[in-house]
């Protein structure tokens, strides 16, 4: 399928660059994409190795400028740069904070973007990380990428003192950054709360588009509360980072498909069903 052509007898010409496309609401239909001419400083790239996140069109080519390409390290995989997009986020958010060997973090959400940002604040020197979800098997995932403490918690906010207490005293010192890697009222208030004075909030989940939290009692604590949207000049280090063998993110790609229609059906079914899918990954 890297020509193009596509199984299960669809009239899709050899040259033809094909796309997965949201047609509708859970409608998904590989069709054409036709790819822009190239400028005189983009690069045509063949995609080998792509992940799912709900933001993306996955392409077999694309055209992009040559300047923001750049070379696997001979032994990283095509499946481990494509996890450089992830990786990206938690290595951003990271640098935003200034974790570094004397910070403790603590990152509420243990989803995918939440176990990039363990392996990130642990390549970044975090001397220690607790993690928190609702969900044992993904705080099971967590443990074995790196945090150091896992927290199950409830999804009711009448809990929120009790489990403030419990992954305070799981820490065992300040929490001096929080990750709020879900974006909901509960985890915002939870990390806004559990926080040490002077410390730092980062919000990069976006579950909800507008929260009630506890802010008042926060900035009279003087925590710091800032945001990370995406990412920005994170590609040469997240290769470093696999390169040397400081994140290891294999352990996250838990689901692998083809390109054809079903497949890709069948693939983003998985990843919206959650479960055991933490990274599901398409090999074109």
């Amino acid at each position: 399928m890297g020509k193009g052509a596509m199984s299960q007898g669809n009239e899709i010409g050899e040259g033809d660059n094909m796309a997965a496309w949201l047609t509708g609401i859970n409608t998904i239909r590989i069709q054409p994409f036709n790819l822009p001419p190239l400028g005189p400083h983009d690069a045509k790239v063949r995609m080998k190795a792509v992940g799912i996140c709900g933001s993306d069109v996955h392409y077999l080519r694309i055209v992009h400028p040559a300047d923001l390409c750049f070379k696997l390290p001979d032994n990283v995989s095509l499946e481990e740069g494509a996890m450089c997009e992830p990786l990206s986020v938690g290595v951003h958010a990271c640098r935003r904070a200034s974790v570094g060997p004397e910070t403790n973090v603590l990152v509420m959400g243990a989803g995918p973007i939440g176990l990039v940002t363990v392996l990130s604040a642990r390549a970044f020197g975090a001397s220690r990380i607790i993690i928190a979800d609702v969900d044992e098997e993904r705080l099971s995932m967590a443990k074995k990428v790196g945090s150091d403490e896992c927290i199950l918690v409830s999804r009711n906010s009448q809990d929120i003192d009790e489990e403030v207490t419990r992954i305070q005293n799981a820490m065992g010192g300040n929490i001096d950054v929080t990750f709020d890697c879900a974006g909901f009222d509960k985890t915002m208030s939870t990390a806004l709360k559990a926080t040490s004075p002077g410390g730092k909030v980062c919000l990069v989940g976006m579950g909800h588009n507008e929260m009630t939290v506890p802010l008042t009692p926060a900035a009279a604590r003087e925590v710091d509360i800032f945001g990370v949207f995406r990412y920005r000049n994170t590609w040469p280090l997240c290769l470093e980072f696999l390169r040397s063998g400081k994140v290891d993110v294999k352990p996250l790609i838990t689901h692998r498909f083809g390109f054809s229609q079903k497949e890709v059906e069948e693939a983003f079914e998985t990843s919206a069903g959650g479960g055991n899918a933490i990274k599901v990954m398409f090999n074109l």
